[in-house]
């Protein structure tokens, strides 16, 4: 009776696998490629403009924050006039380098601006800012992340488990057998 209830579960477990595995496979393979984008984000200048360099590093000579996006805005408006009224999503200032980076809420635009000179010294699209959206499912919602991440993440758990006893299973199933053999 106990080799029945061995086959029965085994039978059962890779049929789950199988169908866990195939439905998770379409979200690993999505995370999978555009995780290989977003860590070549930096060496492939299309993914995400590279960053300039200022005139000086000093922080006593920088203009201010607001000075700077407003500089920024002006320059998206001027190079793109349809994107006028883009709201400013955050501003990324790197010091070693003398620059702040001002990202946009539509449309994943960024310009750098020379921190003291308030130079505009580049304007481009952050594609792997799209790209980390479709990577963590915030592309369709937060709550789509929140969910998507976690069937995942319990997901590849379910399937190391079940993968562990569709592995470990028959060789117990086989050590009972012999046993059963023996006695029999």
């Amino acid at each position: 009776m106990k080799l029945k209830k061995y086959i029965y579960s085994l039978r059962r477990f890779r049929v789950f696998h199988r169908y866990l595995g195939l439905t998770l496979a379409t979200f690993l393979a999505i995370s999978a490629v555009t995780g290989v984008l977003l860590a070549l984000k930096k060496e492939v200048d299309i993914l995400q403009p590279p960053t300039q360099k200022g005139t000086t590093t000093d922080l006593k000579s920088w203009k201010q924050l607001d000075e700077i996006a407003l500089i920024g805005q002006q320059a998206l408006a001027t190079a793109h006039p349809d994107l006028k009224n883009n709201p400013v999503k955050r501003m990324d200032a790197r010091p070693s380098k003398g620059v702040v980076k001002i990202i946009f809420e539509n449309g994943n635009w960024e310009v750098q601006v020379d921190a003291s000179s308030g130079k505009v010294l580049s304007i481009g699209k952050r594609y792997s800012d799209w790209i980390e959206s479709l990577h963590d499912g915030s592309i369709i919602s937060d709550l789509f992340k929140l969910i998507s991440m976690n069937f995942l993440g319990i997901g590849l758990l379910i399937l190391i488990i079940s993968g562990f006893w569709l592995w470990f299973g028959p060789k117990r199933f086989r050590e009972l057998r012999k046993k059963y053999k023996r006695k029999g």
